[in-house]
């Protein structure tokens, strides 16, 4: 008898890993996802595995306030479903230990895996800081799910539209100063490849380095380095919700008087689905970031679905 090869059975925990198995061709073996994956709109018909602790609902400050509070109880904000999990049987689950604060963390699953007995599924838990590890976690990626030429393939599309970017802003000898914002209330930073992004774009940031975890930010840095260009993208937050947490930015003295501010130049963009996601939308990231600050170079069309003008 001659045995045959089955395809693994896959549970996705974060959105990124979801959009990296469906556009490496493997959406068929999803068996499971978290409650954030949600591209593209086919994975939403999947039973979900996780749950948030805190309301997402909540403004700015208030998330940032229950965050606080999980984290010094010593609690984790996500929850996980054994019960849930053992049902779907998967062969591979697919998780992060890159930030405990944006999606259920490696020790999450572990917990919910820790009174299974016989096989466990093969836990695949990724930790992007920059570019390279994102194409590095695709290829991780297509080798668990046995499809490592697909890896090869997206990996090098992606790197190709990141390049041809990249070569058109080494003709501008202008390169904006831009304020990445990842939370509004208190101010934070952008870290990890977000720098990368904005570099290859053709402008500089003023506060975040890259492979670094984005950093929390004062007001009085923020009107120290008084940026030439604002693009604010909160984690998790759609366009329209971003727009409907600007007062924590426009309501302050120090709003007005900065350069960005006075010029014209703050846009809103959306980080729930591209810049927060280390997978195949990261290159729609950047060609957002392009449009943003080369308008005279670049023109892909993510104006009003990837970003806006504030």
């Amino acid at each position: 008898m001659i045995a045959t090869m089955t395809s693994p059975r896959v549970v996705s925990l974060l959105p990124s890993t979801t959009e990296i198995v469906c556009a490496l061709g493997c959406e068929s073996q999803l068996v499971g996802r978290s409650h954030e994956c949600d591209y593209p709109a086919s994975v939403q018909r999947l039973p979900v595995c996780t749950e948030a602790k805190l309301n997402p609902q909540r403004s700015s400050s208030g998330i940032d306030t229950d965050v606080r509070e999980l984290v010094r109880s010593g609690l984790s904000l996500y929850r996980v479903d054994p019960e849930q999990l053992r049902a779907l049987a998967p062969d591979v689950v697919l998780t992060q230990d890159q930030c405990e604060v944006c999606a259920a963390s490696l020790g999450d699953v572990a917990a919910a895996l820790c009174a299974w007995t016989g096989a466990r599924p093969r836990l695949i838990s990724l930790r992007p800081a920059t570019l390279k590890d994102i194409w590095s976690d695709i290829q991780r990626v297509a080798d668990a799910l046995d499809v490592p030429q697909h890896g090869c393939k997206l990996a090098g599309h992606l790197t190709t539209r990141v390049e041809a970017v990249a070569e058109q802003t080494l003709r501008t000898r202008v390169r904006p100063r831009a304020a990445c914002l990842e939370w509004l209330e208190p101010l934070m930073g952008a870290g990890n490849w977000i720098p990368e992004l904005v570099q290859l774009a053709g402008g500089e940031i003023v506060a975040g380095h890259a492979g670094q975890h984005s950093p929390w930010l004062s007001w009085e840095e923020l009107q120290r380095s008084d940026p030439d260009v604002i693009i604010s993208f909160p984690c998790g937050f759609s366009l329209a919700r971003t727009r409907a947490e600007l007062p924590c930015l426009t309501s302050r003295l120090e709003w007005g008087a900065l350069r960005a501010v006075r010029t014209g130049r703050v846009f809103l963009a959306d980080g729930n689905q591209f810049f927060n996601r280390p997978g195949p939308r990261i290159a729609e990231s950047l060609e957002i970031l392009a449009e943003i600050l080369h308008p005279e170079l670049f023109q892909f069309g993510h104006e009003g679905s990837g970003w806006l003008r504030a």
